[in-house]
C-alpha cells in the first residue's frame, strides 16, 4: 500500500466547552489556525488530544470534527488504539468510514500483553481493514512497547501497516525499523526534543505537541533541516527545547491550551483528573514565549 506522511503532524488538543463537552467549533478554528500556519497534517485523538479520557462517542464525534476541517487539504491520522482490541477496531472502521486518511494505534494499555497478544490484536483490526493504512504507535508510558521484532512481524503480513510513531524518547527503534519495505516504510518521532536529530537521520515526519501553540517554529524548523541549513535548524531546535522547558513539554495540557487562548482560540480547561494550571502562571508562561522572539500573532 503506497502511503506516506511528511513533515510537522499536529497530535490536536481537544478543546472543551464550558460544560465539559467537546467544542466543535473550537476544534474546527484550531484546525484551521494550524493549516493556515503550514503543518502537514493532523493527528487527533491521542495523548495531547486527551484521547483516553474521551468516551468512544466522543472520540468518533472528534474525529468528525477534524476530518470535516481539513477538508482534504491535509491528512488526518486519526488515533484509534483503546484498551480492548473490539474498541480498537470500531474506532478504526469508524475513521475510515468518516473520510480519515489513516489511522494511528498505541497497544491497549493497563494490563502488560505478550508479543504475541500484540501481534494478534494488530493484525486482527489490519485485516478487517485491508484498504486503509494504519500506523503503528509506539508509546512505552502506556505500559506496552512494541519490539522492533514484533514490528517486522506485523508489517511482514499486513500491507496496510504502513508506518511508526515512535514517542520512546530515542531514535533507536525509528532506526531499526527505517529499513522495512526496502526503506519505504514511514517513519515519524514523536519527541520533539530529537526534531532535528531525527530529521537528520532522513526520519519523515515529526509529530510535534508544542506545534499546537507554535505551529510556526515547527514547521520553519522542519523547513531548515529540510534544505540542509543547519545553522539555522540549531538554532530553531534550541527556541523548540525553550518553549518545551517553559510548557512542560505537554506533561501539563492545561498549559498549552491556556496559551492557545492568549493567541485567541478558545480550547476550554483540561479534563478530570488533569489539573488546571493559575491563570497567572500562563500569563507568566505567555510573557516568557513573547520574550523568545516567536512573534506569535493572534488567531
Amino acid at each position: 500500500m503506497s502511503f506516506k506522511v511528511k513533515g510537522v503532524i499536529v497530535p490536536l488538543l481537544t478543546p472543551f466547552d464550558e460544560q465539559g463537552k467537546i467544542h466543535t467549533t473550537a476544534t474546527k478554528q484550531l484546525t484551521e489556525f494550524l493549516i493556515e500556519r503550514g503543518i502537514h497534517g493532523l493527528f487527533p485523538g491521542g495523548t495531547t488530544g486527551e484521547g483516553p479520557l474521551l468516551t468512544i462517542q466522543e472520540r468518533r464525534q472528534l474525529a468528525e470534527a477534524v476530518v470535516e476541517a481539513a477538508d482534504g487539504r491535509v491528512p488526518v491520522i486519526v488515533h484509534t488504539g483503546a484498551i480492548t482490541t473490539a474498541q480498537a477496531l470500531e474506532l478504526t472502521q469508524h475513521a475510515q468510514a468518516v473520510g480519515a486518511q489513516a489511522a494511528a494505534m498505541i497497544p491497549p494499555y493497563y494490563y502488560h500483553h505478550s508479543d504475541e497478544a500484540l501481534f494478534r490484536h494488530f493484525e486482527l483490526i489490519a485485516t478487517q481493514t485491508p484498504d486503509f493504512p494504519i500506523y503503528l504507535y509506539n508509546y512505552p508510558v502506556a505500559g506496552n512497547r512494541l519490539s522492533v521484532e514484533l514490528i517486522a512481524r506485523l508489517v511482514e503480513c499486513c500491507p496496510n501497516i504502513v508506518g511508526l510513531k515512535d514517542s520512546s524518547g530515542t531514535l533507536d527503534t525509528l532506526v531499526a525499523c527505517s529499513s522495512l519495505r526496502d526503506g519505504n516504510f514511514n517513519t515519524a518521532n514523536g519527541s520533539d526534543g530529537l526534531i532535528l536529530a531525527a530529521l537528520a537521520m532522513g526520519f519523515d515526519a515529526c509529530v510535534s505537541g508544542n506545534a499546537n501553540v507554535v505551529p510556526e517554529l515547527v514547521v520553519a524548523l522542519y523547513r531548515a533541516a529540510s534544505e540542509g541549513n543547519l545553522e539555522l535548524a540549531r538554532e530553531l531546535q534550541r527556541k523548540v527545547d525553550a518553549v518545551r522547558q517553559l510548557l512542560g513539554d505537554g506533561g501539563d495540557l492545561s498549559l498549552f491550551k491556556g496559551i492557545l487562548a492568549q493567541r485567541g482560540l478558545e480550547a476550554g480547561a483540561v479534563r478530570a483528573p488533569l489539573l488546571q494550571a493559575p491563570e497567572a502562571v500562563i500569563t507568566q508562561r505567555w510573557q516568557a514565549l513573547n520574550a523568545l522572539g516567536l512573534e506569535l500573532t493572534s488567531a
